[in-house]
């Protein structure tokens, strides 16, 4: 569904010993313990050591993406320290207790100390998937891409890895060791190319099941479809699952993926479908499932025809979750952003509408307030959002990523520049910058305590408040 196409050039960096082959069910000895300190060779620079942190267990904190914690870093931020890894970072770290979970488009996953960036744990989960073998793309190799979710009752970190021969799996680990515990396929359209689909968006847990959703490669090539699936906790029972019923593409390929809404089902969006003429076939849309994956409701804007025809997905971004009256908000390349019920309506079911937003990645929630990641108009938006009412607040323009919310403060890792910036939630003011690093598309961040994590094509960064 996307057709920026960008050449990821990445460093040369020292390679890794490879972690032990793949495991079963059990709680097996996937992980490999690494010792020693920050800065003695390792990869690691440190510059300065912290204290205080707090969980971020999935894609912008929670199950319904808000992207917001209460307290800001204190005082200024400095880099504190950089872990230079084996392949890019495409999607967001978690932080669980002082242990940074870490996945590389190689198929590595790290822990490090949040505090100084030294490894504790390294698994392979496999050979990613080379470019050269698929059809189009625009990611090399194509290894683990979507955000990893983090479930605290059964104390299990979800990866979603594609390994040679467009294999995608499901991976249980342990935080602590990088075990591997249990693996899924979630290959679960046998009709189809899974060399043309692509797992690009976060994990989520819901409902004691893991979530995950797909879409296709760069350059909308092949035979795929937007598709969900759903898999317990444990890790036993069928892999359950829900596929757009369009003939092709309706990628379900946001960064956010899936969202929890307050009624306990989650909402996903998917792209552009493959009729043009006739009766609408399900795609560009926003489909409400139970976990399980039934279809309870959807909505589709009135352009859906116009938006097929020219590439214009509302799922380029997922939605989010607004107020006491459980509206969702959601934006696509079309530049509208929708205001929907909770339970879906159908085509042009939208509560009402507004221009101003080609929305790319995920947004943000404070109160009422939304920030768009508008990657058209090359800026962060402020959205107010009423019970039938939309209206944009402020705009800070030459500023591009999916941003969080801390305190009264709004952090985001400008694709552009490269620079963690920091806005005034009030009004949009440039309150700081800090270089970062060459980002990945759709770029965000994490804020954790007095840290800020960054996600780069290197590696990952740690900031620190003072």
């Amino acid at each position: 569904m996307r057709r920026f196409l960008v050449v990821v050039v990445l460093a040369v960096l020292p390679v890794l010993a490879a972690g032990s082959c793949a495991g079963g069910g059990g709680d097996g000895t996937g992980g490999e313990s690494a010792g020693g300190g920050a800065g003695g060779g390792d990869g690691s620079t440190t510059y300065r050591s912290g204290t205080r942190l707090g969980n971020w267990p999935l894609y912008h904190h929670s199950r319904d993406r808000s992207g917001h914690v209460a307290h800001a870093p204190r005082g200024p931020l400095r880099v504190a320290w950089r872990r230079a890894l084996v392949g890019g970072v495409y999607g967001e770290p978690l932080v669980v207790g002082s242990t940074l979970v870490v996945a590389t488009q190689r198929d590595d996953v790290y822990g490090l100390d949040a505090r100084t960036g030294a490894r504790r744990w390294r698994v392979h989960l496999g050979d990613a998937q080379p470019l050269s073998a698929l059809p189009c793309g625009n990611i090399d190799p194509l290894g683990v891409i979507g955000t990893p979710a983090y479930d605290r009752r059964t104390g299990s970190v979800f990866v979603a890895a594609e390994t040679t021969g467009a294999v995608h799996t499901l991976w249980a680990l342990n935080p602590a060791t990088g075990a591997r515990r249990w693996h899924r396929s979630l290959d679960t359209q046998p009709s189809r190319d899974r060399h043309a689909e692509q797992q690009r968006s976060a994990l989520n847990v819901v409902g004691g099941r893991v979530v995950t959703t797909f879409g296709g490669l760069a350059g909308d090539c092949g035979d795929y479809v937007g598709y969900a699936t759903s898999v317990r906790t444990d890790g036993t029972g069928p892999v359950d699952s829900y596929a757009v019923p369009t003939a092709r593409e309706a990628g379900m390929w946001a960064p956010p993926g899936a969202v929890r809404g307050r009624n306990g089902h989650v909402y996903v969006a998917s792209g552009n479908g493959a009729e043009l003429h006739g009766r609408w076939d399900g795609s560009d849309s926003v489909t409400e499932l139970t976990p399980s994956m039934r279809r309870v409701s959807v909505f589709a804007p009135q352009t859906w025809r116009d938006d097929n025809v020219r590439d214009l997905d509302l799922g380029s971004s997922s939605p989010v979750v607004v107020g006491a009256a459980r509206r969702l908000v959601i934006a696509g390349k079309r530049g509208v952003v929708y205001l929907l019920r909770p339970h879906l309506g159908g085509v042009a079911s939208a509560v009402t509408n507004l221009d101003g937003c080609q929305a790319f990645g995920g947004a943000a929630v404070s109160g009422r307030t939304v920030l768009m990641p508008c990657k058209g108009q090359d800026s962060i938006r402020a959205l107010r959002v009423g019970p039938r009412s939309l209206r944009w607040s402020w705009t800070r323009h030459g500023v591009y990523s999916s941003p969080v919310v801390a305190g009264g403060k709004v952090y985001a890792a400008d694709e552009g520049s490269g620079d963690l910036v920091v806005l005034a939630l009030s009004d949009g003011r440039v309150l700081s910058r800090q270089h970062a690093g060459s980002l990945p598309h759709f770029p965000s961040e994490v804020v954790s305590g007095d840290w800020v994590f960054v996600p780069t094509l290197g590696g990952v960064v740690g900031f620190r408040g003072a």
